[in-house]
């Protein structure tokens, strides 16, 4: 008889819901009461929305709960493993049982998340149990050269996964074509974009496929050395990345003639970044690794030419590297079966924002936006109108509902005047201000210039100010059209994709929702009665009972009437806080 499995996710997302906490109750229940079953711990499976995560792997089956804080453990622990009856409470999937939440699973292909949530990601063993390190050992034992392994990534299409989208195959021939004797490979992970969380994820949940995809690189391209540029704010990360190394190391992985691969030696480290967003640019995190500030370079020339210390250096994103093992396992082929004529395999997308199903998934490219959001993300939460969809983070643009049966693949995306980008997908429904969404995604990347051009420093600073005065009331006619004018100065002037992108939400914004800033700069009036600033609060006197709890709440004294007397707002006095409409239990307080 096969020993009861327990495996809690460890992720940041499971964490920050109590995982932490749940693990440590499994271990104290099964201590104190001398239970024999086994406690393992994992990372996202990318159902952020349900976690803490457990799943149950006995005699019978695998049983993967959700919700379990540690004040359900001993239920789960009574119920299902002293007495061998799942709770179907909590249950999302079993062998027999299927909630309405597993179908988040539902025309997944995961290939850069396989092993995420599928396995310890602080154990080799466990990695090498499922195909890790197999794509090395298949270029040791089949003799692959170098041009062969290129050849490899060319036929799969893959094309870079962290927002530019050049194809992978074609970049790592301009290194390999360099005659230099000194080159490198630098993984990208300064993930960095509001509401993304790909990369963090598959660094926390398999660091080892970014190793072995680095490695494969490296003997793809001659270089010997290797950087993960990671930011700082992701310690969880850092920490599972240094123990894969460690072991890597202590399994000869790392150092010299690795995998029995004459002449092949490849070692690497972690440099950790200090959370800025323009790092991100390639050039930029050359410089920061450099120990310089992180600012842009001019290219050409590019960094397959002169890069990190002016030496041949290829630069892939974390998503990129993982999907790389795979692919040269199972050979390009087989990946380039997934995806469109030109953007082939899969894609990870981060679901967060106005959604049911918050979390991570991994799709085919060639699925339209609209299945993303209802068949796996489950639709708008609280059933509300969906409105428009923000892709590609703060260089990426705002795609509204009468697009959502786009496709999901570089030209189609970038049709819309968005991007792919990382995977950054933050859903909006009809309470959403698309002109207070432009200011927010303007205000970041305002905050985050490096200020080295003067266009993207002032240039988007002048634009933020316009949307926050239009937001606050103070609108002029005459601003659209400065807003655009402005766009076009800075994307055509700045040295970087930071400033060439930034202006994207703002032009989306108005090319699809024109009359949302026209009604806030003629009419004070906001569409979506999100802006505060143009919110007018009214007593409906129907409805009004006179209990007080709106004038008794209002920190400013700007609501008249006596008790069991309907009231009236002093609109001259209203400061907009919103705090009688939160009080109100009889609908009495309308907005307008």
């Amino acid at each position: 008889m096969s020993q009861t499995t327990v495996i809690v996710g460890l992720g940041s997302c499971g964490l920050a819901a109590g995982a932490g906490k749940t693990y440590d109750e499994f271990h104290r229940i099964k201590e104190t009461d001398k239970l024999d079953f086994e406690i393992k711990k994992t990372s996202c499976v990318g159902m952020c929305f349900r976690e803490p995560l457990v799943e149950i792997i006995d005699d019978t089956g695998k049983y993967l709960y959700g919700n379990i804080d540690a004040g359900r453990v001993d239920e789960i622990i009574e119920k299902h493993i002293r007495n061998f009856s799942p709770v179907p409470e909590y249950l999302i999937e079993s062998e027999k049982y299927r909630s309405a939440d597993a179908g988040f699973f539902d025309g997944q292909v995961k290939i850069a998340l396989r092993n995420c949530g599928h396995m310890d990601p602080e154990s080799i063993e466990e990695y090498e149990a499922r195909n890790g390190y197999a794509a090395m050992r298949k270029i040791s034992n089949q003799n692959l050269n170098p041009d062969a392994v290129i050849q490899t990534v060319l036929e799969s299409g893959i094309r870079g996964r962290g927002g530019g989208g050049f194809p992978t195959g074609m970049k790592w021939k301009f290194a390999r074509n360099n005659t230099a004797e000194q080159k490198y490979v630098i993984c990208n992970a300064d993930e960095g974009d509001p509401g993304a969380f790909m990369d963090r994820s598959i660094l926390e949940g398999d660091p080892h496929s970014i190793l072995e995809g680095m490695m494969i690189c490296g003997f793809a391209i001659g270089a010997s050395e290797g950087y993960i540029y990671c930011r700082a704010e992701y310690p969880l990360a850092i920490k599972r990345l240094n123990i894969a190394i460690k072991q890597a190391r202590e399994n000869g992985y790392l150092g010299k003639n690795i995998f029995g691969i004459p002449n092949f030696d490849f070692d690497l480290q972690i440099k950790e970044g200090a959370g800025a967003f323009v790092c991100g640019e390639e050039t930029a995190l050359i410089a920061s690794i450099e120990g310089e500030r992180g600012m842009p370079r001019r290219r050409p020339p590019f960094p397959a030419e002169s890069g990190l210390w002016k030496s041949p250096t290829n630069i892939n994103n974390v998503e990129t590297f993982a999907n790389v093992p795979w692919i040269v396992y199972h050979g390009g082929a087989e990946y380039a079966q997934y995806g469109t004529e030109k953007s082939k395999g899969t894609k990870v997308f981060a679901l967060t924002g106005k959604i049911k199903h918050g979390g991570l998934v991994e799709v085919p490219m060639g699925i339209t936006i609209k299945d993303i959001i209802y068949k796996l993300g489950g639709g708008i939460a609280g059933d509300k109108k969906f409105k428009a969809v923000q892709l590609g983070g703060p260089s990426g643009g705002c795609i509204p509902e009468y697009l959502s049966d786009t496709i999901v693949d570089y030209d189609s995306v970038n049709a819309t005047g968005a991007i792919m980008g990382s995977g950054g997908m933050v859903v909006m429904d009809e309470t959403t201000c698309v002109v207070d969404v432009a200011r927010f995604f303007l205000d970041f990347t305002q905050k985050e210039s490096c200020g080295k051009c003067t266009f993207c420093r002032i240039g988007t600073k002048r634009m933020l100010e316009i949307l926050t005065r239009i937001t606050e009331g103070d609108g002029r006619e005459g601003d659209i059209e400065m807003l655009e004018e402005l766009a076009a100065t800075i994307k055509d002037s700045s040295l970087c994709g930071l400033g060439q992108t930034a202006p994207n939400p703002v032009l989306t914004t108005l090319k699809y929702f024109r009359d949302e800033y026209e009604a806030h700069i003629r009419d004070k009036k906001c569409p979506a009665l999100s802006c505060k600033k143009l919110l007018t609060y009214e007593v409906v006197a129907d409805n009004c009972t006179g209990c007080m709890a709106c004038s008794k709440g209002c920190p400013v004294d700007a609501i008249d009437g006596g008790k069991k007397e309907i009231h009236f707002i002093r609109q001259d006095a209203c400061i907009q806080c919103g705090v009688c409409y939160t009080k109100c239990k009889f609908k009495a307080i309308k907005l307008s």
